[in-house]
């Protein structure tokens, strides 16, 4: 069973949290603010954080460019995830994927349908890695993004969690290439 091993240390991610969206403001990125309460309350830095519209390439670029900064561990998108012509984020996260996480949308799935029921299939949340950075697509609520968090990514970024977590992994998960500096 899964468990905090108060006996070791905590690590602080580096995170950094991207909003897509064609009308939301910072002002009024009520998804983007809920990630960053919850990261920084955690312990976690906030590496960036930045809004953009729903562009495919737009939204790749962006991803790419935090995969090549060693300021940046992980990324934590909102938005974009469902099933509208406009929704183009999930496409745009697997153009930058080295490897997809594929447990982590199922995972997603199972925590949601204990929130939303079946309205729960409308979501295309997915996580990967590349360039040794986590990469994760959340839908665009408020409530989505908690139960990302709160049930899901808070455990996997705490190195003290039991059996494993991906804060132990980060460092080998470019082991293939040339670690960032």
């Amino acid at each position: 069973m899964s468990r905090i091993d108060e006996s070791r240390p905590f690590h602080p991610m580096r995170i950094a949290v991207l909003t897509v969206s064609d009308t939301r403001t910072l002002a009024e990125d009520r998804s983007g603010d809920t990630l960053v309460q919850r990261l920084t309350d955690a312990g976690h830095h906030l590496a960036d954080r930045r809004i953009t519209t729903d562009d495919r390439d737009q939204i790749a670029a962006i991803l790419r460019e935090w995969c090549e900064s060693p300021a940046v561990d992980a990324v934590l998108t909102t938005g974009g995830t469902g099933l509208t012509g406009r929704d183009v984020t999930v496409e745009a996260h697997r153009d930058v994927y080295e490897k997809e996480i594929e447990a982590f949308g199922t995972v997603f799935t199972i925590v949601s349908m204990q929130k939303i029921g079946t309205s729960a299939v409308q979501s295309r949340a997915c996580g990967g890695v590349a360039n040794g950075t986590y990469l994760f697509a959340l839908p665009g609520s408020t409530g989505a993004c908690k139960d990302a968090w709160d049930e899901i990514l808070s455990k996997q970024f705490d190195y003290r969690h039991m059996p494993c977590n991906f804060v132990e992994i980060l460092p080998r998960l470019d082991e293939h290439l040339k670690r960032k500096k």
